[in-house]
């Protein structure tokens, strides 16, 4: 567990780097339209003067910054890290350009007078950003080098969470802390960071002034109301920052937000993260790539349906009933890959059984597929494992009623099995592809399956679905997919 806290100092400077991206973009957008429109005099594919071309960067730029927002590229836990930071630049940066060329299409509006500009402002802004990422983490930590800034911090607490707190926050260079001294058991203290350690939190409490402590961390209440009260006073009369973590796991699940109602902090714990904004940017990335995808993969989608013509004669393609979001139903839409057969509404296993197959009825109970099932054709096993399959998906996630990454939509009667972790699950929108498939896939059980698609709504991320999906790609060309 990695935890920095939104304090003054790191709210500032993500404040900060909000207005120098902003600053930034603003500077590569119009390096791009000057390296392209007047210093190469080559045709233009559109006339966009410059007074427009401004302003259409000006209602641009903003757009970008909520795109990096939603990636958390002004969130501690990124910009601290920086090969996550510049992976997320590219990625933002990417998604900035689909978004400006998508909104070309769908208005006929040129933004772009030439497609160099598109290059030069995606290479700009890429290559800019890192350079003004750079500078001020430079800056930042040489300001923390020389003491400015830092936080002398007493951790208080008796759980694994405050070991895990002291401990990365220990490299002050990066995150402007300083541990000072741990109050709680030996075990909760991180061994060769040379703190102090009081076994009491009164014996700590005396030592605030000398110790020159600024922050107090606690992780932990305890059984009496008056001993948390006095680590309350003890920041409040020495007039230094208190805060509270709570070390229960379950309050790091999902997303949380802190408010006050009816004059008491309160803790709000969401299902997922995958709300607010980050739910606008993935659907408005959803629709963009289904729409640039089916483009391209047209011409595979018409070999596809000729030889299933030849190999697999009848209905080309197979939709089945299937629970996604909030448990709504939906069509699931693959190319067909079992016999044309008069039993195919019937359950799997009770199919299996009319085949007098008990072997395979009593697999599916277990596992919910076989391994080989007699049902599929050979044209059709080959477009299962190389998941061609799936391929009609893609016009789902047009529609919204899927996504590119998600949990894999079950069937209604799966819903049965665990109520509880089935409201979880459909936290959000069932997706093409997900974290199981692209984790060992058929060697997981069903339930190691759950609860890798149930970590997936819990810790939901941008960056989490763009790894997923070049993982996709990779276990495909394997030839590793679902079966």
């Amino acid at each position: 567990m990695s935890v920095h806290m939104p304090t003054k100092n790191t709210k500032l400077y993500s404040l900060i780097l909000v207005l120098a991206d902003i600053f930034v973009l603003t500077i590569a957008f119009t390096l791009a339209y000057i390296l392209r429109v007047q210093i190469d005099h080559r045709p233009l594919v559109a006339n966009v003067y410059a007074i427009d071309y401004l302003q259409a960067s000006l209602f641009i730029v903003p757009i970008w910054v909520l795109i990096f927002a939603s990636l958390g590229l002004y969130n501690s836990n990124t910009y601290n890290r920086r090969l996550v930071e510049w992976s997320k630049i590219a990625l933002g940066a990417f998604i900035g350009i689909l978004v400006v060329i998508g909104w070309e299409y769908i208005t006929e509006k040129h933004i772009f007078p030439a497609r160099l500009v598109v290059a030069y402002a995606f290479l700009g802004s890429f290559l800019l950003l890192l350079f003004e990422r750079e500078f001020l983490r430079f800056i930042r930590s040489l300001l923390f080098r020389f003491g400015r800034g830092i936080r002398r911090v007493l951790v208080i607490g008796n759980s694994d969470a405050t070991h895990d707190i002291a401990y990365n926050l220990a490299d002050t260079r990066n995150s402007g802390y300083q541990i000072v001294a741990v109050a709680g058991p030996a075990k909760v203290v991180p061994e060769g960071l040379g703190i102090h350690h009081y076994s009491t939190v009164e014996s700590a409490l005396k030592e605030i002034k000398n110790m020159r402590i600024s922050t107090i961390i606690q992780t932990d209440l305890y059984d009496s109301s008056e001993r948390n009260q006095r680590i309350l006073n003890a920041a409040q009369t020495n007039h230094i920052n208190y805060s509270f973590i709570p070390g229960e796991t379950e309050f790091y699940a999902g997303k949380n937000t802190v408010d006050v109602f009816l004059g008491y902090p309160m803790i709000t714990v969401s299902e997922t993260p995958l709300i607010g904004w980050g739910a606008i940017a993935k659907g408005v990335f959803d629709r963009i790539s289904a729409l640039i995808l089916l483009v391209i993969l047209s011409p595979v989608f018409l070999i596809i349906i000729i030889l299933q013509k030849l190999f697999n004669p009848g209905p080309i393609f197979y939709t089945h009933k299937r629970l996604s979001r909030f448990s709504q139903p939906i069509g699931l839409t693959k190319f067909r890959s079992m016999r044309d057969r008069p039993n195919a509404h019937l359950n799997a296993a009770d199919e299996f059984r009319q085949m007098n197959r008990e072997d395979l009825a009593l697999e599916y109970e277990k596992n919910h597929k076989v391994e080989h099932d007699p049902r599929v054709t050979k044209f059709g096993q080959f477009l299962r494992d190389t998941s061609l399959d799936e391929l009609p998906q893609i016009f789902s996630v047009l529609r919204g009623d899927l996504s590119l990454v998600g949990p894999r939509p079950i069937m209604p009667a799966e819903a049965k099995f665990s109520p509880i972790k089935t409201a979880l699950l459909h936290s959000v929108k069932s997706g093409v592809t997900g974290l199981w498939q692209v984790s060992g896939r058929n060697n997981l059980s069903f339930d190691e399956r759950i609860e890798l698609e149930l970590f997936y709504a819990r810790n939901w991320s941008f960056w989490l679905d763009i790894k997923i999906l070049f993982k996709t790609i990779a276990v495909v060309f394997r030839r590793t997919g679902a079966k």
